[in-house]
């Protein structure tokens, strides 16, 4: 897809983090059967239903502004998954991997905070207004799931790590 115009990127923008939002309601499952810690796995799976509510959004935009999403893979996100699946294979479950799924997951969610924070910036040049709301909504939500992976890892995850032999 050539970009040309403020427009075209906001396009491409929409539709790579559509297609990195699709892509975590893949992976997300995967990660919360890999945690050993149970509020984590929890974690991983109230996550799953926002990210549905994050795609449903995303089309929601689309139909408001009278957009056709491109069939883009989001590279990015491609790469972090592949991250999440190689720390799932290597790791023993347990105490060390939650920690790594956490992490994994942070990079995920500050990845998110990003497309959805410049997302913001490019609808709001372009007038957008009416999908001002429904990304603020998948911004917000994206840091709220950063700062909570961020308490359990402090609270438990790490502490129990560094106990294990």
């Amino acid at each position: 897809m050539a970009v040309k115009t403020v427009e075209d990127l906001f396009l491409h923008e929409l539709s790579d983090t559509y297609s990195a939002e699709k892509q975590m309601t893949r992976s997300l499952p995967r990660m919360a059967r890999a945690a050993a810690d149970q509020q984590l796995a929890q974690a991983f799976m109230d996550h799953l239903e926002e990210t549905r509510g994050q795609v449903e959004r995303i089309d929601e935009i689309v139909e408001i502004l009278n957009l056709k999403l491109k069939r883009i893979k989001c590279a990015a996100m491609e790469g972090l998954v592949e991250e999440g699946k190689d720390l799932i294979d290597e790791i023993d479950k347990g105490p060390v991997l939650d920690v790594a799924l956490i992490g994994a997951a942070q990079k995920v969610e500050h990845y998110e905070i990003a497309s959805y924070a410049t997302l913001i910036a490019l609808a709001t040049k372009l007038g957008y207004t009416p999908a001002l709301p429904l990304l603020q909504a998948s911004l917000a939500e994206e840091k709220a799931t950063d700062d909570k992976l961020g308490k359990l890892g402090q609270a438990v995850a790490i502490e129990e790590a560094v106990q294990q032999p």
